[in-house]
Protein backbone atom coordinates (compact mmCIF):
# COMPACT_ATOMS: atom_id res chain seq x y z
CA UNK A 1 0.00 0.00 0.00
CA UNK A 2 1.64 3.59 -0.91
CA UNK A 3 1.38 6.39 1.64
CA UNK A 4 -1.60 8.15 0.16
CA UNK A 5 -3.51 5.17 0.40
CA UNK A 6 -2.55 4.46 3.46
CA UNK A 7 -3.08 8.12 4.72
CA UNK A 8 -6.52 7.52 3.24
CA UNK A 9 -7.35 4.74 5.06
CA UNK A 10 -6.10 6.37 8.18
CA UNK A 11 -8.17 9.83 7.79
CA UNK A 12 -11.30 7.47 7.44
CA UNK A 13 -10.73 6.09 10.70
CA UNK A 14 -8.32 3.23 10.38
CA UNK A 15 -6.36 2.08 13.18
CA UNK A 16 -3.81 -0.14 11.91
CA UNK A 17 -3.09 2.54 9.22
CA UNK A 18 -2.90 5.10 11.62
CA UNK A 19 -0.64 3.59 14.01
CA UNK A 20 1.90 2.32 10.13
CA UNK A 21 1.72 5.60 9.79
CA UNK A 22 2.72 6.97 12.89
CA UNK A 23 5.40 4.42 13.09
CA UNK A 24 7.28 5.72 10.01
CA UNK A 25 7.39 9.03 11.78
CA UNK A 26 8.09 7.62 15.29
CA UNK A 27 11.91 8.46 14.84
CA UNK A 28 11.27 12.09 14.40
CA UNK A 29 8.67 12.36 16.89
CA UNK A 30 11.17 10.94 19.21
CA UNK A 31 14.23 13.43 18.54
CA UNK A 32 12.08 16.26 18.83
CA UNK A 33 10.76 15.15 22.19
CA UNK A 34 14.08 15.97 24.24
CA UNK A 35 14.45 19.54 25.78
CA UNK A 36 18.10 20.41 25.88
CA UNK A 37 18.82 16.98 25.45
CA UNK A 38 16.73 15.37 27.88
CA UNK A 39 13.69 13.06 26.95
CA UNK A 40 10.12 14.85 28.23
CA UNK A 41 7.17 12.04 27.73
CA UNK A 42 4.89 14.63 28.17
CA UNK A 43 5.96 16.28 24.95
CA UNK A 44 6.50 12.44 23.10
CA UNK A 45 2.57 12.56 24.34
CA UNK A 46 1.52 15.78 22.90
CA UNK A 47 3.65 15.41 19.56
CA UNK A 48 1.97 11.85 19.28
CA UNK A 49 -1.33 13.51 19.92
CA UNK A 50 -0.24 16.53 17.12
CA UNK A 51 0.28 14.02 14.55
CA UNK A 52 -2.50 11.81 14.61
CA UNK A 53 -4.85 15.27 14.49
CA UNK A 54 -2.76 16.53 11.58
CA UNK A 55 -3.60 12.84 9.73
CA UNK A 56 -7.01 13.70 10.24
CA UNK A 57 -6.84 17.69 9.18
CA UNK A 58 -4.34 16.79 6.28
CA UNK A 59 -6.14 17.57 2.96
CA UNK A 60 -5.62 15.08 -0.16
CA UNK A 61 -7.46 17.08 -2.56
CA UNK A 62 -4.16 18.33 -3.87
CA UNK A 63 -2.59 14.95 -4.22
CA UNK A 64 -6.23 13.95 -6.08
CA UNK A 65 -6.03 16.45 -8.82
CA UNK A 66 -2.24 15.46 -9.28
CA UNK A 67 -3.10 12.14 -10.92
CA UNK A 68 -5.63 13.51 -13.36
Amino acid sequence: MNFKELLMKAKRGDKEAREELFLMYRPMVLSRSRIKGIFSEDLYQELSKTFVSCIEQFSIEGTENEQK
